[in-house]
């Protein structure tokens, strides 16, 4: 019997709603929340396929285990062993070295009860303010730029403002590939209002850079230039509310006398747009009378990732464009409960219910809170700097949970010999195939969506019910119950037993969050009239919520009061700065990091569903065609990119939505997928001084072609995520090694590789066993040993389920492509193993599938473009973009370039 669920979405900070359906045991399938707030129904196509990232054992933890000393294979062990194990070794640290020499590394992605135990166990029982989440490297900037202007970390605005308003500005970010539900309600309020202008800032020319009124593509790393060029022209032109100003705000004067000097002609210079583009842009933000800006990653992911962060707010402060519907700053959160963590303080430099670590005050209130005698004074180590402290010896055991920093920080070698170097490394993870999982000495198996009870925090400080669908498997238990599990246990270690046993008394995690809402009490985000029972009761609710309250607040400051001890805001008087990296004759392009429309971050979730590959299969690096032609590069080809800090093997593929001398990567390549460390092999760990969030964004690189004129591809078909895990090994063998999936109904691991020469008969032959091509009775075989040419496809009852194409892959497309139809052997036996890069009569190619949602391919919708149809045309024939919408801007972009150059990404 099918049961239904109620729950949120857990990849971005939109907070979707979602329908889960199962049988008691799995979850068989999900679907929008009607009633959720954010979505209204809608899933992008990751929150759609949801369902197929837990479908398999094969790629989760399942039990908890551990090696005795480096160098030895980790084994199977039970909860005890395991957490006692942890306790008395993070003990012994502590008692040697103090309690600064451990620390915990968490994540966004983290329930809100979850990050409260984790961060009660850092400061409250072992007493150090080392304590940090990945939410450092996505949304630090953005905490810090709220706290310098408003007063605190609390976004103003609202999603219902994206109907309200007349000016949308948005501002490095993608929300048509990073947050599409929210995109969606920017074009259907678009749509509804023609008159509404919407402005993108962003160095590439992305989907929803498309979309745009006015496209103002910057140079990288000029943000501040830009806003304050845009605040000159709002002075220059009387467009500034002086009355607000006067009544509401200080640190104007200093502001004012600063941005004198970016004059249009100055910032156009320096950001390399027009003077008429900053003019314009200037002009809509302070006439419209209702800007919302929206924004993300790329304001954040800065050396002055702050700053950029109050020069956009500036311009909100100066125009009185804040606590109105339709106006006002709203940072785009990268996770599903960013924001939940910092309500609850866990990370170095904040404390629960937005206090400062720093303050003797704010450390005495949690302190009596949670009935402990003080809080750690030092401050701690945030994300880049802790893994710093690792490699140097000063910190000797981390705890990481629910995050992979062997793909996600910066600098990935720095953070690999850290994970080396630590004495113990305990990692509380759900997905066995992670980068970071590979380096536990001890690995713990932790719940995952759906399996968890909780709430979450979104982007407009909406918190939502999380609920458990299906019951975890194996021996996994929530992260909340491990870490308090833990600190029972280290407790008892280091004779604070009875200290322990009253600070981790939970028995369920409603006892938590109420724990939790009572450290807001008086604060600004004040959520004390909220409950389990009125989340369930009432939905989301958006904070502040008191005790007493009715509803939630959608707005904040409409009074013109803020949370800063003079209750107004203050204008920050920033200044342009460039990037940390800069181009030059050794390095000479400016590499740019995005997202892909159907992955998210490190792709351990997502990459195990087939077909969110379908869109983009393999990692490819973006150059404009002026690039390839002046370096003598075709599409296709492999190139060498190289930083100061490492290097990867690629294929390189005409763009032109980027500048000549910048090259783009998405972000979430890491090792498992790939040979080498990843796209954060590249990447600089140069922090903004005030947000200590990692410049991610820009890195100065060099590209040169390489020549690996040898090439293989290896297809297996069945559960696609099990055959990459089996196929692992490969990834270090050869200088260009990427490892995917393709299809929908039917999976087909994809492996291709190059070298500089085929290597012997014995890898040939150990490949063919990892891919179980060695049956001899149902396999196909071509051998030209003195060509360097073998091939073998496996044939099982009748269909083509394995190749191995060595020296001569002309034919793995079609060969891919059937075998996610289930093509019979027997239709193309004469032509299998020839080097025919054209499919044999009767087979097609599809291409890559632009719409996830009908499975609708590039291929097909260029056909109907070439007759004449248009996106009303589209959407009635082949369905493409009227489920999810995400592949909208996309077909847009499709009809507007039919017959030009541009990317495929």
């Amino acid at each position: 019997m099918m049961a239904e669920t109620k729950s949120i979405c857990c990849y971005c900070g939109t907070g979707c709603g979602v329908i889960v359906t199962s049988d008691g045991a799995r979850v068989t399938g999900v679907r929008g929340d009607p009633d959720h707030p954010a979505n209204r129904g809608r899933l992008c196509t990751k929150g759609a396929n949801l369902h197929l990232t837990v479908r398999s054992d094969a790629t989760r933890v399942l039990q908890p285990e551990l090696r005795p000393s480096r160098g030895l294979e980790r084994r199977a062990c039970g909860w005890d062993e395991a957490l006692d194990t942890a306790a008395e070794r993070f003990a012994a640290v502590i008692r040697e070295h103090g309690p600064d020499s451990v620390a915990f590394y968490v994540s966004g992605q983290l329930l809100t009860e979850d990050y409260h135990v984790f961060n009660k166990l850092a400061r409250g029982l072992v007493g150090t303010n080392n304590i940090d989440s990945n939410s450092r490297l996505c949304m630090s900037s953005a905490v810090v730029g709220y706290k310098t202007t408003l007063g605190s970390d609390a976004p103003p605005a609202c999603y219902d403002d994206i109907e309200q308003a007349k000016c949308i500005f948005i501002a490095g970010a993608n929300p048509a590939f990073a947050h599409p539900i929210l995109f969606r309600r920017v074009e259907a309020a678009k749509k509804s209002n023609p008159d509404l202008k919407l402005i993108v800032v962003d160095p590439r020319r992305t989907d929803t850079a498309a979309s745009a009124d006015l496209h103002l593509a910057i140079l990288p790393g000029t943000d501040v230039a830009l806003f304050n060029g845009m605040l000159h022209v709002l002075l220059w032109d009387g467009l500034a509310d002086f009355e607000f100003i006067r009544a509401h705000t200080e640190g104007f004067d200093a502001l004012k006398a600063t941005v004198r000097e970016y004059t249009p002609k100055m910032v156009a210079q320096i950001c390399g747009v027009t003077e008429a583009q900053v003019v314009q842009a200037a002009q809509w933000f302070g006439q419209s009378g209702a800007t919302l800006s929206l924004y993300c990653q790329g304001l954040n992911q800065s050396t002055h990732g702050t700053d950029n962060n109050a020069a956009l707010i500036n311009l909100h402060l100066a125009t009185g464009q804040i606590g109105k519907p339709g106006a006002g700053p709203l940072s785009l959160t990268g996770q599903p409960n960013a924001m939940g963590g910092r309500e609850v303080g866990a990370m170095a430099t904040l404390l629960p219910g937005h206090r400062d670590p720093a303050n003797v005050e704010h450390r005495a209130e949690v302190a009596q809170l949670w009935d402990v005698p003080s809080l750690p004074e030092r401050p701690g180590k945030t994300a880049v700097e802790m893994f710093e402290a690792v490699r140097s010896g000063e910190i000797k055991a981390i705890w990481i949970a629910c995050t992979n920093p062997a793909q996600s920080l910066p600098h990935q070698q720095l953070v690999r010999e850290a994970l080396e170097q630590a004495e113990l490394v305990v990692v509380q993870e759900a997905f066995a195939g992670t980068e970071t999982a590979a380096y536990a000495d001890i690995l713990l198996p932790a719940a995952t969506w759906p399996e968890k009870e909780g709430c979450m925090t979104n982007s407009e400080r909406c918190i939502g019910r999380v609920s458990a669908a299906v019951p975890p498997p194996g021996k996994a238990r929530a992260d909340w119950e491990i870490a308090a599990d833990f600190a029972r246990r280290l407790g008892a270690c280091l004779g604070k037993g009875d200290l322990a046993r009253r600070l981790f008394y939970y028995e369920h995690a409603q006892q938590i969050f109420d724990e939790h809402r009572a450290a807001t009490r008086g604060r600004d985000l004040d959520m004390t009239g909220l409950s389990y029972a009125v989340l369930e009761s009432q939905g989301p609710q958006q904070w502040p919520y008191p005790q007493g309250a009715q509803a939630g607040t959608a707005r904040l400051y409409g009074d013109g009061v803020f949370p800063s001890s003079s209750r107004r805001a203050r204008f920050a008087d920033t200044r342009y700065r460039p990037a940390a990296e800069q181009a030059d004759a050794r390095y000479p392009f400016t590499l740019l990091t995005g997202r892909l429309r159907d992955q998210w971050h490190g792709m351990s979730r997502t990459g195990l569903a087939a077909r969110l590959w379908n869109h983009v299969e393999a990692p490819l690096l973006e150059m404009h065609p002026l690039d390839l032609e002046r370096r003598g590069l075709k599409a296709g080809a492999l190139v060498r990119i190289r930083s100061r800090r490492g290097e990867l093997v690629l294929p390189v593929q005409a763009c032109a939505d980027l500048r000549p001398g910048q090259v783009f990567l998405p972000m979430h390549w890491g090792s498992r997928f790939l040979s080498g460390q990843g796209v954060n092999a590249l990447t600089t760990n140069a922090c903004d001084p005030q947000s200590h969030q990692p410049e991610l964004k820009h890195a100065a690189v060099q590209v040169e072609a390489v020549d690996l004129p040898w090439q293989m591809v290896g297809l297996r078909s069945g559960d696609g995520a099990e055959w990459m895990e089996k196929l692992r090994p490969v990834l270090g063998q050869f200088p260009y090694v990427t490892l995917g999936l393709a299809g929908r109904d039917m999976e087909v691991m994809v492996l291709r590789a190059a070298a500089t020469h085929a290597p012997d008969a014995a890898a040939l032959t150990a490949l063919e066993q990892l891919l179980a091509l060695e049956d001899g009775t149902r396999a196909l075989s071509y051998r030209d040993a003195r060509r360097g040419i073998a091939k073998r496809l496996l044939a099982e009852e009748g269909a083509i389920t394995g190749a191995l194409l060595t020296g001569e892959t002309a034919a793995a497309e079609w060969l891919k492509d059937g075998m996610e139809r289930g093509l019979a052997l027997s239709e193309v036996r004469s032509w299998a193993l020839a080097p025919l890069a054209a499919p044999p009569s009767g087979q097609v190619s599809r291409g890559k599938v632009v719409c996830n949602c009908f499975n609708v391919s590039a291929k097909e919708i260029e056909a109907e473009i070439a007759g004449g149809a248009g996106l009303v045309e589209l959407q009635e024939k082949l369905k493409c973009g009227t489920e999810c919408g995400s592949c909208v801007p996309e077909l847009r972009r499709m009809i507007e370039f039919s017959g030009a150059e541009s990317c495929k990404n």
